[in-house]
This record gives structure tokens, C-alpha cells and sequence, in this order.
């Protein structure tokens, strides 16, 4: 069974975890062998599926590093997994990725909105349901089993260590966080 598992396309159940999944890890890795993995977020189905063998995952301001982009353009290679907040099931769909500007495309995903500048488009090769024992032993979708906000540093005290610029303050960090935000959430 673990096999069989894998087809080659989006069928129709695989089609409603993607219309219902608002997270997306994308995997990539560059042809010097740079792994990134990244979080692409959205309301229900942003991710779009073109046709039984292709998706398209608008992109969306983050962090500006570009790594994904980089990678998918160096190697034509991606792997996702779907992710439906409160719900152990995932789905992984690996296979040759692209990345997109054409305007014909990101016409058609407008999930938050507006046009994004670009696309990662999958041909699917794999998708399978992914093993749903890590979310379960994780608790992550156990509110009662978080840690309390104190608990682990924040991404403005990761980022403020990370920087290490002089006169540089963790409020002046967490006021670009909440600007970012505030300004450029699309």
C-alpha cells in the first residue's frame, strides 16, 4: 500500500485538500544542494489547480530572500505539502516546478485579491496523502498544549540576534514587524 499510494495527478480528493488547505510548505533545493523550505499561506484553495497535473502557487511578499525562486530556477524541482489547519490530513505533491510571470496565469489567482507577481507552477510527478502521525504526536492543533507566548524567543528577538547591529533596539524590530504587516500583508 505504501507504494500504490503515489499517482501522478490530482484527483478528485486530492483536488479538495488543496480547496481547503490555507498553508503550504514548499520544499526546494538549489544544484548546490541549498535546501529551503518555506510556509505560503492564503485563504482556502489559493492554491490553484490548473488541470489533473498542474498547480500554481501564487506568491506572495515574504521575507524577500527569494531562496525558493532561486532554487526552482536552478533545478526545475519542488516539492509541497498541504496543510488544513485543525485537521491531521496532508497531502505532498512533488514534481518539476517553474516559476511564472505570465500574466495569463496570475490573472487566474486572485485569491487574495489581486494578481501576484509571479507563480510556482508544479507538474505533478507524485501526490500522495502524507502520514498524518506527526501533527498527531506534535499537538500542534491543541490550543491546551501551545507554549505561553514567553515561552521561546520571537521572531522579533530571533531576527534582533540575528542582526546584531549596533543601536539597533527590539522595539525598532518588532515596530518594522508590525509595519510589514500592517502594509505589505498580500
Amino acid at each position: 500500500m505504501a507504494r500504490r499510494k503515489a499517482v501522478d495527478r490530482i484527483h478528485e480528493a486530492a483536488r479538495a485538500v488543496i480547496g481547503r488547505s490555507s498553508l503550504v510548505f514548499v520544499a526546494s533545493a538549489g544544484a548546490g544542494g541549498h535546501c529551503d523550505v518555506t510556509p505560503r499561506g492564503g485563504p482556502p484553495g489559493f492554491v490553484a489547480v490548473l488541470d489533473e497535473f498542474t498547480l500554481a502557487v501564487p506568491d506572495a511578499t515574504g521575507n524577500k530572500r527569494l531562496d525558493t525562486a532561486h532554487n526552482i530556477v536552478e533545478t526545475g524541482r519542488a516539492g509541497l505539502i498541504f496543510v488544513i489547519p485543525g485537521r491531521a490530513t496532508t497531502l505532498r505533491v512533488n514534481g518539476r516546478a517553474c516559476v511564472s510571470a505570465d500574466p495569463r496565469l496570475l490573472e487566474q489567482l486572485t485569491a487574495v485579491g489581486k494578481p501576484p507577481r509571479s507563480a510556482i507552477v508544479v507538474e505533478v510527478e507524485e501526490a500522495y496523502q502524507h502520514c498524518p502521525k506527526a501533527f498527531l504526536r506534535s499537538g500542534a492543533w491543541k490550543p491546551e498544549q501551545w507554549l505561553a507566548e514567553d515561552a521561546a524567543p520571537s521572531s522579533a528577538e530571533i531576527t534582533l540576534a540575528h542582526l546584531d547591529i549596533p543601536g539597533l533596539t527590539i522595539e525598532d524590530v518588532r515596530r518594522q514587524e508590525r509595519e510589514s504587516l500592517l502594509y505589505r500583508y498580500e
